[in-house]
């Protein structure tokens, strides 16, 4: 299986952000993983994937959380 290397602008679009957004993600380490070959970077389609399900919550409350049976 071949991985399919996306610009960010694409990845961006794929994730629903924006691309200054992905970027700030890219430099504080928080975001998705990505490649660097030579200047340009690139996102692997499996990655996105992976990091945006790792990002799935069930409520951005904490209160509602501590207040679940």
């Amino acid at each position: 299986m071949t991985t399919q290397l996306l610009k960010p602008k694409a990845a961006a679009e794929f994730l629903s952000l924006g691309q200054s957004t992905l970027a700030k993600l890219r430099a504080s380490g928080s975001g998705p993983p990505f490649r660097k070959l030579g200047r340009s970077v690139r996102y692997a389609r499996e990655d996105l994937v992976a990091w945006a399900d790792a990002h799935v919550r069930q409520t951005v409350s904490p209160e509602r959380a501590r207040q679940r049976p």
